[in-house]
């Protein structure tokens, strides 16, 4: 199941990417670009959802004994 968001997360972001280079593209009538943005306003809303349910797994996963213990983030790049 985790996939299954995770791969609804990136479709919905590939999604929202193109609606955005579509209107940025002024080639939409009026119409069309105020469909597009209601559509992208629901990816945006859909996306913070998703990544809210993330951080609130990984918050649970570092979480001991009732309290929240903070892991450092260790950003070295190690290919």
């Amino acid at each position: 199941m985790a996939r299954k968001k995770a791969a609804d997360f990136e479709t919905s972001l590939a999604e929202l990417q193109t609606l955005v280079e579509r209107l940025e593209s002024g080639e939409l009538s009026l119409e069309d670009s105020l469909g597009a943005f209601e559509q992208g306003i629901r990816l945006t809303r859909d996306c913070q959802a998703s990544l809210a349910q993330a951080e609130q797994k990984v918050q649970q996963l570092l979480e001991r004994d009732g309290e929240l213990q903070e892991v450092p983030f260790d950003t070295d790049d190690q290919a």
